[in-house]
């Protein structure tokens, strides 16, 4: 988008690598970036290990397609072999999910103090908990 806005800059934070581990060096430099750090930061957020792997598994995927033809995979091809389905949270008939889906539909986050937000929370958790 830099080249098509003039107004448009790409900056990028810098990264230190060492063994296959990423430090974010919270210095911005202009530019783009030689590598997406997703999967790093998922596993430093503490996503799940199966989907950490999972998106490994297809990222290497991608990169040995890219060397062997030049152009990636489409991503319709890599979605018909993955395995498990991913469920939207908001379109499941779970009465629990269903009053939890309404809570969240009904706050108003811009108006919420934090305190306010915590004590939602809280409520969440106990309509998840059954109490």
């Amino acid at each position: 988008m830099e080249k098509s806005f003039k107004r448009i800059k790409n900056y990028n934070v810098s990264v230190k690598e060492i063994d296959n581990k990423v430090i974010f060096l919270r210095k911005l430099e202009r530019g783009g970036s030689e590598h997406s750090f997703g999967i790093h930061v998922a596993k430093m957020a503490g996503m799940p290990k199966s989907i950490v792997k999972r998106a490994n598994d297809i990222l290497h995927q991608l990169e040995a397609d890219n060397r062997q033809q030049g152009i990636a995979k489409p991503t319709a091809e890599i979605a018909s072999g993955r395995s498990g389905m991913q469920l939207s949270f908001f379109q499941l008939d779970d009465p629990v999910l269903s009053q939890i889906r309404d809570e969240i539909l009904n706050l108003d986050v811009n108006n919420l103090t934090p305190l306010e937000a915590l004590n939602k929370l809280n409520d969440i958790k106990k309509i998840v908990k059954g109490k």
